[in-house]
């Protein structure tokens, strides 16, 4: 499981790649991992959990202090950086 790889406090830089067809798009977030959840999206889903979508979401904290919450999927890479002293 992704939450036993990167524990909350390990820095990590998170690859998304979106296929937009003929304009693929890449975005890099760097930070350090908060938390990990499950939530439900508002669509819904046959045999999902209560018929809803469900998506694994990763929320980092970037250097500036900011909360990003990011939705991982199976385009999602997540490699682990080397910790920096303050």
């Amino acid at each position: 499981m992704l939450e036993d790889q990167f524990p909350p406090g390990t820095p990590v830089c998170v690859l998304q790649k979106v296929d937009m067809s003929t304009h693929p798009i890449e975005a890099e977030t760097i930070g350090t991992v908060e938390s990990w959840e499950d939530k439900p999206t508002g669509s819904w889903f046959a045999h999902g959990k209560n018929d809803r979508l469900w998506l694994k979401r990763l929320t980092l904290r970037k250097s500036d202090g900011e909360l990003t919450m990011l939705s991982i999927d199976n385009s999602t890479t997540i490699a682990r950086l080397e910790a920096t002293s303050k």
